[in-house]
């Protein structure tokens, strides 16, 4: 598939000034420059706790901090109603230490993925007005429960609602709604995970006890991996959690969390090991039912017990790997009898579990280009998600396309969809038609390229001085080079011909060149042959050695 190579438009005389204010390399202060940021540079590369901008600019975080302070004063009967992902459990987790600490024994009650679905439900509402709470917090969902807040009010519970979200016309008539996202907001920064903003709250909180920094300050490890596990942007107040709260997840008091790490087997921490280790593992319990194994490894006080449950979610996370690959197989074998030359990939399959399909319609997404619909069946009921390409709004298409969907949610990029079986052949016309009608096939991906480099800044220092833009995330992505001229001295396949593996030369300087899922490309390619690559610097450790290694993006023959 040919890819847009998009080059940055390199403002030289911002790129000089950065270069020597803030004492990096040129390749540093091109990627800064590039990345026309809107806070301030010093915080981007060296954020401290005086950056986290006032709690108390968020909506209704007065009366949210009150109505807590006023359970911690009467001992009220509190529960916190959360998310099954990474989000939630990390918000839970946050939330429930810190008003515990002040003296305040506090619930927490996760919906069941397979049963109950996202959000708030009347009947988890019932069991909790059952055991007499009076206040409700909720953390990374809320704020489209409209209906179930009012139910919860009719029953006599109090709610403080935080969320992420984005709010409908109508918020609902909780006592307090806190979410950055709200019209009448005047909080610097609207991008916050759930955990983000359960952090704000207990920052809030602190400071209206006036209590020392650190007592909310040490909750930065879960809050780190809470945010970036959420593919939030990383930058401005984010960037601040994630690069300061890193160094505290390398260092961990956290019995379960350490455990899981240690489990992983990771010696360096950084963005990667959170999006690629962590996550995974605490997002497979919420996909196959298990989310409060999640909560349990975080709260454990003994060693034992978090190891225990750390082989469980490893075990969980290879059971999700398998129910997955299952389940790629057998769409692309589809997809190549019959579905590929569509205007987009809508497929439904027996069983096919619905907690893992999300993630094999981004990869088919990926590999083909097209928004696609994956969906499973038990019966007559269908429920799947959907992954869409930039420059398509898939949320938007199927709100034209409604005549036999039961029910469906999300944004552009990404949805929810629940269809009967008996529905599906309309409902896959209808869909694929509107696709048809809408001339996506010129959209294609866009690599966008930083800067062109040559073989000076192939060499270690470069790449360690380029550690200075992590941690890496949703926008503020691993900056990405052009290189030309290189000729071809080994290219082979690894791993059944799923990646390919190159020693490229320059002159007469031999360097390595990884592409990832690009093993096709290994027969379009001859040793001697002349290519440019976009790709990103890396450094690459195997058996004890370090060197730099180009991890590619695309290739193409030069000319």
């Amino acid at each position: 598939m040919n890819k847009k190579w998009e080059y940055c438009d390199i403002d030289t005389k911002e790129v000089e000034e950065i270069k020597n204010k803030y004492n990096v390399s040129d390749l540093v202060a091109t990627v800064i420059s590039n990345k026309k940021l809107t806070g301030s540079i010093e915080v981007f590369l060296n954020p401290t706790r005086n950056d986290f901008y006032d709690p108390f600019l968020m909506p209704d975080m007065e009366i949210a901090v009150n109505r807590i302070i006023k359970a911690i004063e009467n001992k009220e009967k509190v529960i916190i109603y959360g998310d099954y992902d990474v989000d939630g459990i990390t918000s839970i987790t946050v939330l429930k230490k810190f008003l515990s600490e002040r003296g305040l024994e506090v619930d927490s009650y996760i919906p069941n993925r397979l049963d109950e679905g996202y959000g708030l439900n009347k009947d988890a509402i019932d069991k909790i007005a059952e055991l007499k709470y009076t206040l409700m917090i909720t953390v990374d969902c809320g704020i489209s429960g409209i209906e179930e807040i009012d139910y919860a009010n009719s029953l006599g519970i109090e709610t403080v609602i935080t969320d992420h979200h984005e709010p409908a016309e109508t918020l609902p008539n909780a006592l307090a709604v806190v979410d950055a996202k709200r019209k009448d907001n005047e909080y610097p920064y609207n991008q916050l995970a759930g955990v983000g903003v359960v952090f704000k709250v207990i920052q809030a909180i602190s400071q209206k006890y006036n209590l020392d920094e650190k007592e909310y300050l040490k909750y930065l490890d879960f809050v780190c991996v809470g945010t970036i596990s959420d593919i939030v942007p990383l930058v401005d107040e984010n960037r601040v959690i994630s690069k300061l709260g890193l160094k505290l997840v390398a260092v961990t008091k956290n019995i379960g969390l350490k455990a899981l790490l240690e489990s992983i087997g990771t010696k360096t921490i950084d963005s990667s090991v959170i999006s690629f280790g962590i996550a995974p593992r605490i997002n497979a319990c919420g996909r196959l039912g298990y989310e409060k194994e999640a909560l349990d490894l975080f709260f454990t006080e003994n060693i034992v017990q978090a190891e225990e449950i750390a082989k469980r979610l490893n075990k969980y996370n290879s059971e999700r790997q398998q129910k997955e690959v299952k389940i790629f197989n057998e769409s692309i074998e589809m997809i190549e009898n019959g579905e590929k030359n569509k205007a987009c990939i809508i497929l439904g399959h027996e069983d096919w579990h619905h907690g893992v399909i999300g993630i094999v319609s981004s990869k088919v997404t990926e590999i083909y280009y097209k928004p696609s619909i994956l969906i499973g069946f038990e019966g007559e009921d269908g429920k799947g998600s959907g992954r869409s390409i930039h420059g398509f709004d898939l949320h938007d298409a199927l709100s034209k396309c409604q005549t036999h969907i039961d029910r469906f949610g999300g944004h552009s990029m990404a949805i929810g969809i629940s269809v009967k079986k008996s529905e599906f052949e309309d409902f896959k016309n209808d869909v694929e038609k509107f696709v048809e009608d809408s001339h996506i096939e010129n959209l294609v991906p866009i690599i966008k390229i930083d800067k062109e480099i040559t073989l000076n800044d192939v060499n270690t220092d470069t790449v360690k001085d380029l550690k200075k833009l992590e941690p890496y995330g949703e926008a503020n992505k691993m900056p990405i080079f052009i290189y030309r001229n290189l000729r071809i001295d080994s290219i082979r396949a690894l791993s059944e011909g799923k990646h390919i593996k190159l020693t490229l030369r320059d002159k007469n300087t031999l360097i390595d060149a990884i592409g990832f899922n690009m093993g096709h490309l290994v027969n379009e390619y001859l040793l001697g042959d002349k290519i440019d690559i976009a790709g990103c610097l890396e450094i690459n450790k195997y058996n004890g050695k370090e060197s730099i290694q180009i991890n590619l993006k695309d290739i193409r023959k030069s000319y």
